[in-house]
């Protein structure tokens, strides 16, 4: 697979990304969803401040919130870089089409990303209270490395209550799939799992 191939599979998944996450940032305020089939699916608007699942490191070390997110930010644009690498040095070597496929979508998923982290704390204001946020606002909700990861694919496809006679649990609450996540999520899961599912096809011996 050609570089260029690689670039424009890489420029597709970007698009769609940034599309669907300023169409939510500036149509929804914080919370708000709507139903897409039944309630399995819905388009649910939240933010992420941290990695995945919403940790962040403040949550472990003694740093203030700020801080940690400068750290995760500047972190992800080394791994940025590193892909970069590897994806380039794979379509150099004339590696495997399954392999490329899977590095440029998990560089087109980390980017995605990363241009939240990067740049929307710069370019809109608050979606709180209510408030739908407002593309290149003159009140920006934040600085350059300070902003918020958009989120808003939601598949609760189970969600209902332990039966009572379930030790520990009986009673309470079971969900599945909780998670809220986003294209870009979606591309780097998809290339992770290319990766494991066609180990052998990707990593020939060309590779």
């Amino acid at each position: 697979m050609s570089l260029k191939k690689s670039l424009i599979l890489i420029a597709i998944v970007l698009l769609i990304d940034q599309i669907s996450k300023i169409y939510v940032k500036t149509h929804f305020f914080l919370g708000e969803y709507v139903t897409v089939f039944n309630d399995w699916f819905k388009i649910l608007f939240i933010e992420n401040e941290g990695a995945a699942w919403g940790v962040k490191l403040s949550d472990f070390l003694p740093i203030s919130d700020s801080t940690s997110k400068i750290i995760l930010t500047v972190f992800r644009l080394f791994a940025i870089g590193g892909i970069g690498y590897w994806l380039f040095d794979t379509i150099k070597k004339g590696a495997s089409k399954t392999l490329v496929i899977a590095v440029s979508l998990i560089f087109a998923g980390a980017l995605g990303n990363i241009i939240d982290s990067v740049f929307y704390g710069v370019i809109f204001d608050h979606s709180n209270n209510g408030n739908v946020a407002t593309l290149f606002s003159a009140e920006p909700y934040g600085a350059v490395f300070h902003g918020k990861v958009v989120d808003m694919l939601h598949f609760p496809m189970i969600d209902t209550t332990w039966p009572a006679w379930v030790p520990h649990f009986g009673g309470k609450r079971f969900s599945f799939f909780d998670p809220v996540f986003n294209i870009a999520d979606m591309a780097i899961s998809t290339g992770v799992g290319f990766l494991l599912v066609f180990n052998k096809k990707a990593f020939n011996h060309k590779s």
